[in-house]
């Protein structure tokens, strides 16, 4: 069985072909900069082969296509017809109160994913958008929404609600959906693995820290709370979402600051974070650079999300009373040493210690537990796709 795991952004699409019997990945890329004129994607099989195509990709329509003649391109191609394409799963951010676990996709389950957009504005209405498109280019291959918001659904009433009237909470569903979720199932059962368990008695928290960043408290493989809230726009700072901020500043900035109401949710999602703090950059390559150039807000940018995260870490560390593991992981988890050792400095007190040379690992799976360290530190690159293609062919199943 062949599974094409789908990953659509507002202006990017991201995928993997995998071929389910070896669970191995037989082909991925990424389109770029859907909509502009300098649009590319970039294409790559298991074996080395490499292609970038630069034709016009004004929708996501034209980025399905390309993608589906990349996998059959006579040079960089894996299959010889796309009727060897057995199901597609989709990644979905939000799935609100909807969507408890993965679904097959049909129309109504694409408006429903788009109509969820307003929890998730950055992500869900591309999704929508990708799943459209796919059915359009492949109207007789069933497709898979999984969501993240799916694995945080054990989170008890306690850490899931907001202090609203609680009539409010209950009619409009506005609690805790956190984010991330996939990433997170995959990570516990690795940690487990490499803790020498089951997730059963295991007490984890995962650092998840990209773009957008979240970290998880997670009991016995199931999540107990979560950074992430309504939407993906809580918890820790991120690229260039603010993260938690006092709900007070809202209205203060519309107010005095010039920003119209109409434009809030671009504003919190897209220009603060530690762009908006440093002025340099969204990209922590950028910052740490400008940083040892003597840029004291990129300075500024990067100790304040480090000492976010330190602060969730502690509090999960009460939480769950204690951790087996702290994990990092996604982009900046699994590539910036920098970073995981800002975030652990100082928590000698909690038995927290990692290994300064161990620390310097890029990109591969790591333990990087100190000496003296009563809870282990891992490194441990996530893969979220490979979680979608076993939920797509569980439910096609």
């Amino acid at each position: 069985m062949k599974i094409l795991v789908i990953n659509c952004g507002s202006s990017s699409l991201k995928y993997q072909l995998f071929d389910m019997e070896t669970e191995t990945v037989m082909a991925k890329g990424n389109c770029e900069k859907i909509g502009f004129p300098d649009a590319f994607h970039k294409h790559k099989t298991s074996d080395g082969r490499q292609k970038v195509y630069d034709s016009p990709m004004p929708t996501h329509l034209e980025a399905v296509n390309s993608v589906l003649a990349s996998l059959m391109d006579k040079e960089v191609g894996v299959i010889s017809s796309l009727d060897e394409i057995d199901a597609i799963g989709h990644r979905v951010v939000q799935g609100g109160s909807i969507f408890k676990e993965s679904t097959l996709v049909d129309a109504e389950v694409t408006d429903q994913i788009e109509a969820l957009a307003e929890m998730a504005p950055l992500h869900n209405k591309a999704h929508a958008i990708g799943m459209r498109m796919c059915h359009e280019a492949l109207p007789n291959v069933p497709m898979v929404a999984v969501f993240d918001t799916t694995f945080h659904w054990t989170i008890p009433e306690k850490a899931n609600m907001y202090a609203l009237p609680y009539e409010m909470s209950k009619k409009y569903n506005i609690r805790r959906f956190g984010a991330h979720g996939t990433s997170n199932k995959y990570i516990v059962q690795r940690t487990a693995e490499m803790l020498g368990k089951g997730p059963e008695g295991t007490k984890i928290i995962v650092c998840h820290l990209g773009n957008g960043s979240s970290i998880t408290a997670i009991k016995d493989g199931k999540s107990v709370d979560t950074s992430m809230g309504f939407t993906p726009l809580d918890g820790v700072m991120m690229g260039t979402r603010c993260g938690a901020i006092d709900p007070a500043i809202i209205p203060y900035i519309i107010k005095h600051c010039g920003v119209e109401v109409d434009d809030l949710n671009d504003f919190v999602n897209e220009k603060c974070g530690v762009e908006g703090v440093s002025g340099v950059s969204s990209d922590f390559r950028d910052l740490e650079a400008a940083a040892e150039e003597g840029n004291e807000r990129a300075k500024l940018a990067l100790d304040m999300f480090a000492y976010q995260v330190k602060k969730y870490v502690g509090a999960y560390m009460a939480t769950l009373n204690g951790a087996d593991a702290i994990v990092f992981t996604a982009g900046i988890g699994e590539n910036d040493g920098e970073v995981r050792r800002n975030v652990m400095e100082g928590l000698g007190n909690l038995g927290i210690e990692i290994d300064i040379e161990k620390n310097k690992v890029r990109g591969k799976e790591a333990d990087i537990t100190g000496p003296n360290s009563k809870v282990k530190v891992f490194v441990i690159p996530t893969n979220e796709e490979i979680m979608i293609a076993r939920e797509t062919m569980r439910l096609i199943s």
